[in-house]
């Protein structure tokens, strides 16, 4: 191979490696892929090293968009990425192998968010990896925290992320199996009725000591326990407490509350009940009532399980086995359900499905897949140490998936016109899609009178500032009013001339819904009227789902880059 021939193959995976990488390359990665093609340079490493390194500084030098448009001139079926199969299994689960019965418990204050996701989408993975039932129990023991339209609104998200559920409670039907078992907690002396003022009560048990109702005998216990029930007491007066020990190092693991005192109505039940269990308490029973086999959650639960655990000792009922992961931080996201609920009855917020938020439906406007979604917790496992949760991680994951589905097309925001001059017409195409020729191209003609191009205000800047641009897949102009035409030459590309997106006239409008609320508003070409597929991808710009189409202008909502 000539020293030509080298710069020119250095040239080629510099490009590549560099779209690959937000156009920056790797000079040992270019040389990898020189000596992994031409094993005779093995003995050169050292001048093929100081070749990449030179190459890779003038592929660096002329920004992303040069480089994109260079390799697809020169060699387009190096865009597309080598995908390499990965597999990603979670971890076994002890004495799995017959059959697992696992839940997943949300509150029913709001639709899901990205945060939720997580433990329903492992618990579902295991269960359909051994066999067996998923349970969804609607945790709605807080009346004040209860929106009556999440119950519909989580069974429509958890459709929508694959979840496949085989059992659903509500927990606010099980009311009488809670206070049966703590009737029979109290009749065997492991619990009581305590009607001390709430702060003495964590005073002493800070100081490990009992509070002087732990030893009330049983058959008083009992009694005050159907006055309790009944609604004989106020609000805050008394409460049915679980005996653990009170000397135990962790203080949160001291006998806890297991029924309180609640007359807010419920959503569903209304005034019928005034004692509401607490959630070590109604969790333990119905994890055994229901036959959990296994049940995962958040570190954070560490404390609960243990205080759960005594109920399952004193009843001598059989522990399920518990895995605890760690936790995960979501950074700038709105998750908090009574700040979105607030920001939806002030107008500051459209619905649930704000792109502004993290919530389920969000997510699904904006055009991200369920698979993505899945994938990027299970990828991510069981892990006991805390994490922060990676956007852009996710992004490339649902990329994986949208970009071999999503058409091209050129969007230009915020358009500044140019007429050419220099030229009788103009006439190109682009395919919809580099890796599905079957798919079909984009046409261009542009003549007569009509020999008008958009190009983004951006561009514009540029177009004035360099005095040159390359029309993407058309041709060349020099700045002027008119424009000039300035022949189709590719190889200016090379010399770091800007490639900008244009239409033509015959463009529509178009409205791009942006993730922090604001929307980008430009043209977009028009053969976007014939789009079928939900997600397309506007050059250089990002993918987005599509909206609608028809009346008035297109409207889209932004995925991501």
């Amino acid at each position: 191979m000539t020293d030509d021939g080298l710069r020119s193959l250095a040239r080629k995976y510099a490009l590549q490696n560099a779209v690959f990488f937000d156009g920056k390359a790797n000079p040992k990665a270019v040389v990898g892929k020189i000596l992994g093609e031409c094993p005779e340079y093995r003995s050169r490493a050292k001048e093929v090293a100081e070749v990449a390194g030179s190459v890779v500084a003038e592929v660096n030098a002329i920004g992303l968009d040069a480089q994109r448009a260079e390799l697809e001139a020169s060699d387009p079926s190096l865009l597309v990425r080598e995908k390499k199969e990965k597999t990603h299994d979670l971890p076994d689960l002890d004495g799995a192998e017959g059959g697992v019965v696992m839940r997943i418990a949300p509150g029913p204050s709001g639709p899901l968010h990205i945060g939720h996701t997580r433990v329903s989408i492992l618990n579902d993975e295991y269960v359909k990896r051994y066999g067996g039932r998923l349970i969804c129990r609607y945790e709605d023991t807080d009346p004040d925290r209860v929106d009556p339209d999440a119950y519909e609104m989580i069974r429509e998200d958890m459709e929508w992320l694959g979840v496949d559920v085989t059992d659903e409670y509500i927990q606010s039907d099980r009311f009488q199996e809670y206070y049966d078992v703590t009737r029979r907690l109290i009749s065997d002396g492991n619990a009581y009725v305590c009607l001390c003022d709430a702060d003495d009560w964590r005073a002493l048990k800070e100081e490990k000591k009992a509070c002087p109702c732990r030893d009330r005998p049983v058959e008083e216990n009992l009694e005050l326990y159907e006055r309790f029930l009944g609604g004989e007491f106020a609000d805050g007066k008394a409460v049915a407490v679980v005996k653990t020990d009170v000397a135990h190092p962790n203080p949160a693991v001291r006998d806890f509350v297991a029924l309180r005192l609640v007359r807010t109505p419920h959503p569903r039940t209304g005034t019928k009940y005034v004692a509401y269990p607490m959630m070590n308490l109604s969790v333990a029973v119905d994890d055994h009532l229901m036959g959990m086999t296994h049940v995962i959650r958040g570190k954070d639960h560490l404390n609960n399980t243990h205080r759960q655990e005594y109920v399952y000792d004193y009843m001598g009922w059989e522990k399920p086995r518990f895995y605890h992961y760690g936790l995960v931080n979501i950074p700038d996201t709105l998750l908090k359900t009574s700040l979105i609920r607030k920001g939806i009855a002030d107008g500051e917020y459209s619905g649930w499905d704000d792109v502004r938020t993290g919530t389920v439906r969000a997510l699904r406007k904006r055009g991200f897949r369920p698979e993505a979604i899945r994938r990027y917790w299970v990828e991510g496992g069981m892990k006991q140490i805390d994490v922060q949760f990676s956007w852009d991680t996710l992004y490339s994951m649902n990329r994986d998936i949208i970009d071999d589905v999503s058409n091209r097309y050129f969007f230009v925001r915020d358009p500044v016109r140019y007429d050419i001059d220099g030229v009788d017409s103009l006439a190109g195409e682009a395919p919809l899609h580099l890796d599905h020729p079957e798919r079909g191209v984009r046409e261009y003609a542009i003549g007569g009178r009509g020999k008008t191009i958009f190009i983004s205000a951006e561009d514009s800047a540029v177009f004035a500032e360099d005095g040159a641009i390359r029309l993407k897949d058309l041709c060349n102009l020099e700045y002027g009013t008119p424009a000039k035409y300035a022949g189709n030459d590719l190889s200016v590309i090379k010399g770091g001339m800007r490639v900008v997106q244009w239409v033509s006239r015959d463009s529509v409008e178009a409205e791009v819904l942006m993730p922090d609320g604001t929307v980008a508003r430009g043209l977009v070409e028009n053969a976007i009227l014939r789009e079928t597929g939900e997600t397309v991808q506007f050059e250089r710009f990002g993918f987005a789902r599509i909206e609608s189409m028809g009346d008035g202008p297109v409207r889209a909502v932004f995925t991501h880059r």
